[in-house]
């Protein structure tokens, strides 16, 4: 696949990386040549100076032979008139990353498609989005649901509480019938692919599958409790920040802290039910006098990775049963996660999930970069006379580095096991380590 794209910022930089491990034919244009010289000395890839609204810079390219064109400019104006012109001068599909949450509701949608821009993709709304739905499975480090919640990966940090320590998979399922499968295993820097004699340790990040019945197992196993939420404090006043608020004023106590001013009086405008304060939230008696000790999730999203990270350990450190922290770097994700901070939001990753489906032959409904990880989670839809429908698992020769966590048919999920049978158009969920995922576009195809 040719795939163009505009932007060597660090969301288009991570795309670009990620997808040139597919051997898709990549090309990157910037007017910023420091940008681009990063890039150029790390991957191997082609790129261009120059802005992407350029008729010239766009023949240049080879539009007229892309398959996808992806614009994530930190213009938002860019992106929209780069997707335009993209799609005119022959690109078969095209993506425009946006800021104006207007832009993506339902009945405005289909202006931008008249214009040719097939798909609109608003990072911060996609990260405060995972957030609120986190909180509705506040156990989990990281959750994902596919086809509503007929199924959902729960990714959980195994502590000395965890009845499952030093188990093999083997030993935690011989006795009954489980709803669950357990996908993935996080475990120092390395992910696993686990099979029956693989063992559970302490501080393992482990990936489970489960349906609905499955769940109360999945936290008694990994020794969590269910986390009853009442009380939460959002420190900074950023979009992600604001959306989140919005979400969750009618359902929770919601405090946000805000250090701009004229900003937190514009919030306090518009956020009926949150009670926004003006301060500065690495002030750690602020944070006290504001009552941080009552509150069941801390949430961190002021664009400062550093501030995230301290002002989060520092809850923790207090007894708030939930953190959630905005990590932007890649670098500090791991230290993130050493901190014990119990979930990471990254922009970089939940956008590239959304945009790499794109790139695939497959039908996939759903995927998700993991942060906890280096894997991914994808829902595929398997096609009628695909190779996956062939055989039983067991019997299909399916890719040593991917797993099928679970199908939905119908209206029901279940959890795969090696003489599962799947057939055409159910959808199927699968975990992926980077070296699978163009063999499963085959399988499903």
């Amino acid at each position: 696949m040719k795939i163009i794209i505009a932007g060597a910022g660090e969301v288009g930089t991570h795309l670009a990386k990620m997808l040139s491990n597919e051997f898709h034919d990549i090309m990157v244009i910037d007017p910023d040549e420091e940008n681009l010289r990063s890039i150029d000395s790390n991957l191997d890839i082609l790129t261009i100076t120059g802005s992407a609204t350029s008729f010239e810079v766009l023949k240049e390219a080879k539009i007229k032979k892309a398959d996808l064109f992806i614009s994530v400019t930190q213009s938002e104006e860019t992106n929209i008139n780069a997707a335009m012109i993209a799609k005119k001068l022959g690109a078969k599909k095209t993506i425009a990353r946006v800021d104006n949450n207007e832009y993506i509701e339902p009945e405005n949608i289909s202006h931008f498609t008249g214009l040719g821009i097939d798909y609109l993709i608003y990072p911060e709304r996609i990260a405060a989005r995972e957030i609120v739905n986190l909180l509705g499975q506040a156990e989990a480090f990281e959750s994902v649901d596919f086809s509503g919640g007929k199924l959902s990966l729960y990714v959980l940090k195994l502590n000395e509480n965890a009845p499952v320590l030093d188990k093999t998979l083997i030993e935690v399922t011989k006795d009954k019938e489980i709803e669950f499968r357990a996908v993935a295993i996080a475990r120092n820097g390395k992910t696993i692919i686990p099979r029956g004699s693989d063992q559970f340790k302490l501080n393992d990040l482990v990936y489970v599958v489960t349906s609905k019945a499955g769940i109360k197992d999945v936290l008694k196993y990994s020794g969590k409790k269910k986390i009853d939420i009442k009380n939460v404090m959002i420190l900074g006043g950023s979009r992600i920040g604001k959306r989140v608020a919005k979400s969750l004023e009618n359902r929770f106590n919601i405090k946000l802290i805000e250090i701009d001013k004229e900003k937190s009086i514009l919030l306090a405008d518009q956020l009926s039910n949150t009670l926004v304060i003006h301060g500065d939230g690495r002030n750690i008696d602020l944070l006290k006098e504001e009552g941080l000790a009552n509150m069941d999730t801390f949430i961190a999203v002021t664009g400062n990775s550093e501030t995230n990270i301290l002002s989060c350990m520092l809850a923790k450190k207090i007894g708030v049963k939930k953190t959630v922290a905005e990590i932007e770097n890649i670098d500090y994700i791991d230290l993130g996660e050493s901190m014990k901070i119990d979930t990471i939001i990254n922009k970089k990753l939940t956008t590239a999930g959304k945009i790499y489906k794109f790139t695939m032959s497959a039908e996939v409904e759903t995927m998700k970069c993991l942060t906890g990880s280096d894997a991914d989670v994808l829902e595929f839809v398997a096609k009628e006379n695909s190779k996956i429908t062939k055989r039983s698992l067991r019997n299909i020769e399916f890719p040593k580095d991917a797993l099928v966590g679970g199908i939905i048919r119908g209206n029901k999920g279940y959890i795969a096991k090696g003489d599962t049978h799947i057939k055409a158009d159910d959808r199927v969920v699968v975990f992926a380590l980077p070296s699978a995922v163009k063999t499963l576009d085959n399988f499903f195809n």
